[in-house]
C-alpha cells in the first residue's frame, strides 16, 4: 500500500492503466481485497487512488473522522473473516473537519453531535492541536478495533491480519504512518 500511496504523491499512478471491463468483469461475483481502510468520509481521500489501486483490491468503509461505529466494526469484521484482508488501516487525514468540529463546535446541529464523543478522547489528549487529535484519533480507533472484535483479535493473534493507523497529508498526498502495533 504504501508503495502505491508513493506513486500517488508523484503522481504516476499505475493503477488507471488497468483495463476496467476486465477489472469489472472479474469482480461481478467475488471480491478479493488484499486490505481493508476505514476512512473519513471527506471527498478529498479518495482511497482507493491515495494508495494507487483498483476495482476489488481495497475493501473502504468510511465514516466522518474515521470512527469505530459499531456498523464499521462489523464491516471490517465482514472484511476481516469473510474476505480474508491481510492488512487494516485507519487512515486519518490532515484538515480534518470532523475533528475540527469536535475541537471547536460546542452545540453542533442535528446527529452531528454523535460523532463527538468517539472524537473527544483524541481531542483531550491532544491538548489543543489539531494535527495531534488528528493522528492521535486515528490509532485510538485502531486500537479500538483489536479491542472490541473479536474476529480482529483473533485474526491478529493467528498472525493472518495487521492492524496499523496513519493519516494522508492532503497537500503531498503521503501516508505516514503511525507507531506501529498488531
Amino acid at each position: 500500500m504504501l508503495a502505491g500511496n508513493k506513486r500517488f504523491a508523484a503522481n504516476r499512478l499505475t493503477s488507471v492503466a488497468h483495463d476496467l471491463a476486465i477489472l469489472k468483469a472479474k469482480t461481478v461475483h467475488k471480491q478479493e481485497p488484499f486490505a481493508a481502510v476505514l476512512s473519513c468520509a471527506d471527498s478529498r481521500v479518495p482511497v482507493e487512488l491515495v494508495f494507487d489501486q483498483t476495482i476489488g483490491q481495497i475493501f473502504v468503509a468510511r465514516v466522518a473522522g474515521n470512527i469505530a461505529t459499531p456498523e464499521i466494526v462489523a464491516s471490517l469484521e465482514y472484511g476481516v473473516a469473510v474476505l480474508g484482508v491481510k492488512v487494516l488501516l485507519v487512515l486519518g487525514h490532515t484538515s480534518c473537519g470532523a475533528v475540527t468540529a469536535a475541537m471547536t463546535l460546542a452545540d453542533p446541529p442535528g446527529q452531528i453531535r454523535v460523532l463527538y464523543h468517539r472524537l473527544q478522547p483524541a481531542v483531550e489528549r491532544s491538548r489543543g492541536v489539531l494535527r495531534k487529535a488528528i493522528e492521535i484519533n486515528a490509532g485510538l480507533q485502531a486500537d479500538l478495533l483489536r479491542s472490541s472484535s473479536t474476529v480482529i483479535r483473533d485474526a491478529i493473534q493467528a498472525g493472518q491480519l495487521k492492524v496499523a493507523a496513519g493519516v494522508y497529508d492532503l497537500s503531498t498526498g503521503r501516508v505516514r504512518l503511525g507507531r506501529a502495533r498488531s
